[in-house]
Order: C-alpha cells, then structure tokens, then sequence
C-alpha cells in the first residue's frame, strides 16, 4: 500500500515537472511572434474585402456602389437607416480596407491602423448585427490587443525615430 503512495507521489511530481518545463517552453516564445501573427489575421480580411470595392484604380465597383446605396443599413436606436454619402463611405471604406491592412503586416503605424479598423467593425457591426459572434467579435478582440500592445519587434514602428516633447 505505502509503494503505491509512493509511486503515486512520484507520478504526480513528474507530471507537476512536466508542465513546469511546458509553461517554461511557451513563455519563452517571443511576444512579438504573437503580435506578427494577430496583425496578419486582423489584416488578411479586411484587405480581401477592400479588393472587392475596387475595378481599378479609384473607381468602385458596380457590387460596392449596390452594396452601399441600396443593401447596407445602419441598425440604430430600434430602426434602419440607409449610409449617409453612400458612395463616400464605399470609396473610404475601400480605401482603409486596402491601406489600414498594409500599415499592419508592415508594422508601421500599428496602434492607428488597428484603431482605424477596431472603428470600422464597430460601423460593420452596426451594419451587419448577425455577424457579432463570428466575424466582428474576434476581429475587436485582435484590433484591441493590438492597439494595447502595439506592433512588436518584428515592425517597422520600433524604427521609427520618436521625439519626446
């Protein structure tokens, strides 16, 4: 009986060392890899949906303009309300989509570009409500953790001279 106390006992510290080395392996992992991959996620949907608004350059496509001017809706205070300037909000939305993604996987400016795009999930999210769970909240969730932590050192922004006032 004492042996399989023993033995038990031992068992239990080996796997207590086991996961003590595991945690010791994965907190060695260089945040800035984390971060490099949460900018490319964030930043791969958005610039695929701003190639879509686009049938050259500056000229919106036929699907974007119908989109904007007939389809979109904001959901606001109970009721649905076409897109003020639809075809401005195609063509920024457009242009952000294309831009704001290209700043991240750079790692240029990170901090703004992902509040650029954590503003415009909030207005998909007004646009679109059904898609909070599946697309709208991870993308908030990447955008937010960005914004916090910035690009890391796998970026262009740690080159960038900073002056301090």
């Amino acid at each position: 009986m004492t042996t399989d106390i023993a033995s038990s006992r031992r068992r239990g510290a080996a796997l207590v060392q086991l996961h003590d080395r595991a945690e010791g392996l994965l907190a060695a992992i260089p945040p800035s890899l984390p971060l490099l991959a949460l900018r490319i996620a964030l930043a791969i949907p958005f610039f695929n949906s701003g190639l879509t608004k686009w049938d050259g350059f500056l000229t919106l496509s036929n699907g974007a303009r119908y989109l904007f001017e007939e389809e979109f809706r904001l959901h606001l205070f109970g009721g649905e309300f076409p897109y003020p300037l639809p075809l401005t909000m195609a063509a920024a939305a457009g242009i952000a989509e294309l831009v704001l993604p290209v700043l991240l996987v750079l790692g240029l400016f990170t901090r703004y570009a992902a509040l650029g795009l954590l503003a415009m999930t909030a207005v998909i999210q007004l646009t679109i409500p059904d898609g909070w769970a599946n697309f709208h909240l991870p993308w908030a969730a990447m955008a937010l953790a960005l914004v916090v932590y910035g690009s890391g050192r796998i970026a262009l922004d740690p080159l960038v001279p900073r002056h301090r006032i």
